[in-house]
């Protein structure tokens, strides 16, 4: 019988044998989301999205209230901003002055820890996703292989620091945009204590990034405390208990 090689077929390649290996040892295994470390991916996975949610989906506005000259009325201008906060980006002409050359401007950049932030937090989406979709398909070869588990805990230590990083970063951002959005601050400025120009500056609440900063922490939390029941499944934690085990027998 002629082989493959005589009929002109060629050989499978590495990338073909890895494929048909990772398809063999493809099993579906949703027992193990009754387990603690299947039911942290799923919590991790939610929270993940919960704290990307609450900073993207925030917006705020400064309202500056101004002198026209008589007899124009006092006018209002507003500073609307959101995710990724660049607020020295933002700056109105108030046209009831004339010549109309008076500015109002806000103040700082925040946008690198908005955006650290949120990059932790779709990478621990992803992370989380990979991570429960090879506990249910690859869970045999998870339990084979001790370069698997020893990756796991790999990741999700990084992941952890990451989070503990990314939410102080951002934390010390929320505190800067509270700073230049502070309505005392603002009206000391010069562009609103000339001439008094200003009469009253408003903010609206910061609730929803004080929860993002709150959630930022506790993704930190839930990925140190998952970091045991990875560890468990590591050849660290098996060789520590076989000494055990034959203590006991």
């Amino acid at each position: 019988m002629p082989s493959q090689y005589d009929t002109g077929m060629q050989p499978p390649g590495p990338s073909g044998g890895l494929l048909q290996n990772l398809k063999s040892s493809m099993q579906i295994n949703l027992d193990i989301f009754r387990e603690p470390r299947g039911v942290m991916r799923i919590i991790h996975f939610v929270f993940s999205l919960f704290a990307i949610i609450s900073i993207c989906s925030y917006d705020n506005e400064v309202t500056f209230s101004v002198k026209c000259p008589p007899p124009a009325p006092a006018n209002v201008v507003k500073f609307p901003y959101d995710y990724p906060f660049k607020l020295d980006h933002l700056s109105r002409q108030v046209a009831c002055t004339h010549p109309a050359d008076r500015y109002l401007t806000l103040y700082g950049d925040f946008s690198s820890d908005a955006e650290f932030f949120v990059a932790v937090g779709v990478l621990s989406l992803l992370g989380a996703a990979a991570a429960a979709a090879g506990y249910a398909l690859y869970e045999a070869k998870y339990q084979s292989n001790p370069l698997i588990p020893l990756a796991d805990f790999g990741g999700t230590a990084l992941l952890a620091l990451l989070w503990l990083s990314a939410s102080a970063a951002w934390a010390n951002g929320l505190s800067g945009i509270k700073h230049s959005t502070d309505p005392g601050i603002l009206m000391r400025t010069v562009q609103c204590a000339k001439d008094d120009f200003c009469t009253t500056v408003t903010t609206g609440s910061f609730s929803g990034l004080n929860t993002s900063v709150i959630l930022g922490f506790l993704n930190f939390f839930l990925w140190t405390a998952d970091l045991w029941f990875v560890y468990k499944e590591t050849p660290w934690f098996k060789m520590r208990q076989q000494p055990l085990d034959q203590q006991i027998n």
